[in-house]
């Protein structure tokens, strides 16, 4: 095996966005998104512990997470809403005046500014 097939093995997967578009904390979910009118790139910390509440969806009990973030750049507004369980993986979510990317995308594109 080759040294550029070793390195290749060893990197991280690409984190597929349509399946769970968070990065989960021990104390913190995560989210890295893009503005749909002006590009402008956001990450976003929502605490556990304050800022997600208790819900029911479906008949079934977890956390409900409802966002809205606002950039610097534009008026746009972005909401992202969300469902978790009770051990907080990702059940549900959709966002609106947005799109999620990846924590690469937006280091990259934070790099460019």
């Amino acid at each position: 095996m080759k040294g550029g097939e070793v390195m290749s093995f060893f990197r991280r997967k690409k984190k597929d966005l349509s399946k769970d578009p968070f990065y989960m904390t021990s104390k913190a979910v995560v989210m890295y998104v893009r503005c749909s009118k002006c590009g402008e790139v956001f990450r976003s910390h929502v605490y556990k512990g304050s800022e997600i509440a208790l819900g029911y969806k479906d008949g079934k009990s977890g956390y409900e997470l409802r966002k809205e973030l606002i950039g610097a750049n534009c008026p746009n507004k972005i909401e992202v809403n969300a469902f978790f369980s009770n051990s907080f993986k990702t059940l549900s979510f959709d966002i609106k005046g947005g799109e999620f990317i990846t924590e690469e995308e937006y280091y990259r594109e934070k790099g460019k500014r």
